[in-house]
């Protein structure tokens, strides 16, 4: 009779046990499906604060020959643009940073692109000068046709983000750690006093300004990817960005729910984007699945012209139009369309850099191979020479305003009249007389 008793006690153990396993496993299935619940619900809920542009079909331009290239429908393109605006406002306003985001379909990599702001196309109505006055002169319209037109792009989606939204983020995700010089702590530092003054956001200056890893906060991080004047100049600079980019995307895939919430609340009204809910929605539920891979800055080769005003020229707009579909999409010799090639003829007209020219490699990437290496072979007599872009001292191109302020002259305020504007503005064009 005991070992019966045995039996039916070990019997109902085991039946008792493997009740408590399926328990802990539903528990387990469940409770990442009610966060993940919850975490829609107020993603949603949220969605109504940015602001929504609906783009009319007929805005976007495509080359034809781009429309029917099969390897780019397996690709997603969103063109992302960062404005320096004193007054929050998103329209018309010089973009410092323009980032192609290519997101692979299948893979779920994405890819970024920095297009340098002073890079000379065409930036739309036939009128050639740097890639960030495109946004300044015609908005996000003119902005995502260069884009298409110069480089064989199907770009139909963009985000705009002031530098508040970014400062936003890193506070709330608890700021980052950078690696930075003896000169990056320096500007760094100069940088802040404007980027606190334009935020309403508060930092402690670094002291003494020495090299070394420092955790930074939303008004230093975001003052730090602002840096031209340092070795590497506007070619470091987006390099910088895009380093602050894939800490927020790593950081961010491991915040609470708490954080994301508050992040949406502070920084959602902040954006405007073509993107519909449905999109954003797509994309935010997506964000686990997807992998930040290498980046890099565009043109992979250039040379400094005084076009438009000390103007970084591709040499030549179709090479580097092949080098990126082959950097981007795998594309192997890709022809530029004719529409590219008319413009990079027009470009090597008016600049006098042809394939034969020297020209200047200095390009950051970031997790990848160095862009544009090994590439000397597929153009004949290529030389490469030390960078040309332009070298300013911090004492010319950044000044001490006595008070502890800065004056840069590279960049624009908004609390400038508009004549005043115009006279510094350092593409050259004068806004009031097409807005």
């Amino acid at each position: 009779m005991k070992k019966d008793k045995t039996r039916k006690k070990s019997s109902a153990y085991k039946k008792y046990r493997r009740h408590k396993i399926l328990f802990i496993t539903e528990l387990i299935i469940l409770i990442p499906l009610l966060v993940f619940g919850f975490l829609y619900v107020q993603f949603e809920k949220r969605l109504g604060n940015i602001d929504t542009v609906n783009i009319q079909s007929g805005d976007i331009q495509v080359n034809e020959e781009v429309e029917n290239n099969a390897v780019l429908h397996g690709y997603t393109n969103i063109a992302l643009f960062g404005v320096d605006s004193r007054d929050g406002s998103m329209d018309y306003t010089n973009t410092d940073t323009i980032i192609i985001a290519s997101i692979n379909n299948d893979t779920k990599v994405v890819k970024l692109v920095s297009i340098y702001r002073d890079t000379y196309l065409n930036i739309g109505e036939d009128r050639y000068g740097k890639a960030n006055a495109a946004y300044a002169n015609g908005g996000y319209k003119w902005a995502i046709n260069m884009l298409n037109q110069n480089l064989d792009l199907d770009i139909t989606d963009f985000v705009t983000v002031n530098m508040n939204a970014l400062v936003e983020v890193v506070d709330a995700l608890g700021g980052f750690d950078f690696d930075l010089t003896d000169e990056e702590v320096v500007h760094m530092n100069n940088y802040c006093v404007g980027t606190s003054e334009i935020t309403g956001k508060s930092y402690e200056r670094i002291e003494p300004e020495v090299a070394g890893t420092y955790h930074l906060n939303g008004v230093q991080a975001v003052s730090y990817t602002r840096i031209r004047y340092t070795a590497g100049n506007d070619y470091k600079r987006t390099e910088r960005q895009r380093e602050l980019i894939a800490k927020i995307v790593a950081k961010a895939k491991k915040a609470d729910m708490k954080t994301l919430v508050d992040i949406m609340d502070n920084v959602f009204p902040m954006i405007s984007t073509s993107l519909s809910k449905s999109d954003i929605v797509s994309l935010g539920m997506n964000m686990l699945s997807y992998q930040l891979g290498d980046t890099c800055g565009f043109p992979f080769e250039h040379r400094t012209s005084d076009l438009s005003g000390d103007s970084e020229v591709p040499v030549t707009l179709s090479w580097n139009v092949t080098r990126l579909h082959d950097y981007l999409f795998g594309i192997k010799d890709y022809e530029p369309s004719a529409g590219v090639q008319e413009r990079s003829a027009h470009i090597e007209e008016v600049s006098g850099f042809s394939k034969g020219s020297a020209v200047s490699k200095e390009n950051y990437t970031l997790n990848g191979e160095e862009a544009g290496k090994d590439v000397d072979d597929n153009i004949p007599g290529i030389q490469e020479t030390e960078s040309e872009t332009e070298t300013q001292t911090q004492e010319a191109a950044v000044s001490d305003n006595g008070d502890g302020s800065v004056y840069d002259d590279n960049s624009y305020d908004n609390s400038y009249d508009q004549e005043q504007y115009n006279d510094y503005s350092p593409d050259g064009y004068n806004y009031d007389e097409e807005y």
